[in-house]
């Protein structure tokens, strides 16, 4: 089978790690362009990196016959317009987390890709990472026993800068939307869509700077989510107790950086492995696996509607 073939819309510093170092370590994935918001800086980008051509702008990149899926890179607000544009043109897509600014945006970004036939997967890297399908399973499994919490959390410092697009309320910018959707998402996969009781969102130049919830899952299940980009230090942690078991991994978003996965149950504890590929290593054979119609996609459709409806009651009870 021929490579995959992707282009890169937005000239992004996470692309380098999401995309171009992974397919750099295949022989059936070829990143082919990349476009950016100006000529010059896609083509600096492209000369950087090495990749084959710089189209001269977003709907140049779209047009390209050599190009079979587009990462959709840039800023959060821009996701849904140019996500919705590739689907029409044809291109699967793999669009960065946040997947959109809004359920709504969210809806008419599924019904874009179910309407042109193309996959359409967001880029929820951990997801994809053999620890968190083995925290699914034990779920699963029920070794835990009946669910009674559930709690995740992103801290990650990011310093202020008013043109960090992190800290641009006009780019989509703020924790829940950059860290938050991580704790969402995991809460969201392992114990079901919750409702939110309460909320608290700090707010620093404009945008939230640190955001909590309190959650109710199904089966009135308690939990919570916190993130924030002003804390005194890094934290990911993702923790589950059951009637029988609880479950605590540390950091689950980015296990190749060093990652605790421990499981009690009865009194025994254990350490679960994490070894494995990268999450961006897991995430592009999953890429590859569904458009040869091996899988279906883990992320995107009711999933990614699911995560920012959770978002958007997060921010309307803050």
């Amino acid at each position: 089978m021929s490579a995959l073939r992707i282009g890169l819309l937005a000239a992004s510093k996470i692309a380098v790690g999401a995309v171009l170092a992974p397919a750099k370590a295949r022989d059936d994935v070829e990143v082919t362009a990349v476009a950016a918001r100006d000529a010059a800086r896609a083509k600096a980008y492209a000369e950087t990196h090495a990749i084959p051509a710089a189209a001269e702008s977003y709907d140049a990149l779209l047009a390209r016959d050599d190009v079979d899926v587009i990462y959709v890179g840039n800023p959060i607000a821009g996701h849904a317009e140019w996500t919705i544009k590739a689907l029409q043109a044809g291109k699967a897509v793999l669009c960065e987390k946040a997947f959109c600014l809004n359920a709504d945006e969210a809806r008419a970004m599924v019904a874009a890709g179910r309407a042109a036939g193309r996959p359409l997967l967001e880029a929820f890297h951990y997801r994809f990472h053999n620890v968190m399908r083995r925290a699914e399973a034990i779920v699963q499994s029920g070794e835990l026993g009946p669910l009674q919490r559930a709690d995740a959390t992103f801290d990650a410092p990011i310093a202020y800068d008013p043109n960090e697009i992190r800290w641009r309320a006009d780019q989509g910018g703020g924790a829940l939307g950059d860290l938050g959707s991580y704790p969402c998402h995991a809460l969201r996969t392992l114990a079901g869509q919750p409702e939110v009781v309460s909320a608290r969102i700090e707010m620093r130049h404009g945008v939230d700077a640190a955001t909590s919830a309190e959650l109710r899952f199904p089966g009135g299940v308690p939990g919570s989510m916190r993130c924030s980009m002003v804390p005194d230090g890094f934290d990911a942690t993702l923790t589950l107790e059951g009637e029988r078991g609880r479950m605590v991994i540390r950091n689950y978003l980015g296990p190749q950086m060093g990652c605790s996965f421990r499981v009690t149950v009865g009194g025994e504890e254990r350490r679960e492995p994490t070894e494995g590929p990268t999450t961006y290593e897991a995430q592009l054979e999953h890429l590859v696996q569904v458009m040869r119609g091996e899988a279906q996609p883990l992320t995107g459709g009711d999933d990614a509607i699911g995560n920012m409806a959770l978002m958007d009651a997060i921010r309307a009870a803050g």
